[in-house]
């Protein structure tokens, strides 16, 4: 069993950052690939970027790539994502979520946060 929980949402104006971060608790925690994922009101739940175990695999979306950044501090037992230059359309809840394994598609993914709202005006 794994517990996550985001944090670090809020509100921002375009061109701005926020860091989110995810933390973990429970079994095994080192030993999960860590993703993040966002959904926009009526939207599909959308995969942002995915870092695996060990941090030497990381993939991220076409529409944060060269903006967004994940990393995680497995002694800390934590996953960031850094959001830079956010732009309205960056605008959903954001979601962390473990998976045993390298992965894009939500339904791969065992375990998930609460989830944390982040808000980007123009």
């Amino acid at each position: 069993q794994v517990q996550l929980v985001e944090s670090g949402g809020g509100l921002v104006q375009a061109g701005g950052s926020l860091r989110l971060s995810c933390a973990a608790s429970g079994r095994t925690f080192s030993r999960y690939a860590m993703g993040w994922f966002r959904q926009a009101p009526g939207k599909e739940r959308e995969f942002v970027a995915v870092i695996s175990w060990r941090g030497d695999r990381l993939y991220n979306a076409e529409s944060v790539k060269g903006r967004f950044t994940i990393s995680r501090d497995n002694a800390e037992n934590t996953v960031f994502l850094e959001m830079n230059s956010l732009r309205p359309d960056d605008t959903a809840i954001y979601y962390c979520a473990a998976s045993l394994g390298v992965a894009t598609t939500p339904n791969l993914y065992e375990y998930w946060g609460q989830g944390t709202q982040v808000t980007v005006s123009s």
